[in-house]
């Protein structure tokens, strides 16, 4: 198959826009990483990202909309709402480790406080790496694009 066929179906069938139009820009990683954190309550939010109001409400309505927070009311007070993780926006979990660790490596220059630490033994987290269907790291040298016919046609050959 030529390369610029190659590039065409990638472009095309790439989720990354995707990805992209849901979560976006800056204020909507923030408040996922206050959901990571434990904050459920728009106030919470507030106070906690220094965001204006109706940018937050913006925010936490696109969230909502893109199923990554589900908006409940509260179990004490049914006049307040929560916004909790759901499964999709928990997956989100490994973007958010990397994207920090990324920052630490290459804006930063310095290591993240708090340190995020696996609660079992209170040793800081790996590294994020890509890793093969077997469990081993790869290199941007390991790595090419294939169409998913190629990849079943591979498969197929095992």
């Amino acid at each position: 198959m030529g390369a610029n066929k190659l590039r065409e179906d990638l472009s095309a069938l790439c989720s990354l826009p995707a990805a992209l139009e849901a979560m976006g820009e800056r204020w909507s990683f923030l408040i996922l990483r206050g959901s990571f954190n434990g904050l459920h309550h728009f106030e919470e939010f507030q106070s906690e990202l220094g965001i204006a109001r109706n940018i937050l409400a913006n925010r936490l309505a696109r969230l909502v909309d893109h199923g990554i927070l589900q908006r409940q009311p509260c179990a004490d007070d049914r006049r307040k709402v929560e916004y909790c993780l759901t499964d999709k926006g928990y997956a989100l979990l490994p973007t958010m480790v990397a994207l920090r660790q990324w920052g630490e490596r290459w804006e930063t220059g310095v290591p993240a406080s708090p340190i995020l630490v696996d609660a079992r033994d209170g040793m800081p987290v790996r590294q994020v790496e890509v890793l093969s269907h077997d469990g081993r790291a790869l290199t941007k040298s390991d790595l090419h694009w294939a169409l998913p016919e190629d990849v079943a046609s591979a498969q197929a050959a095992e």
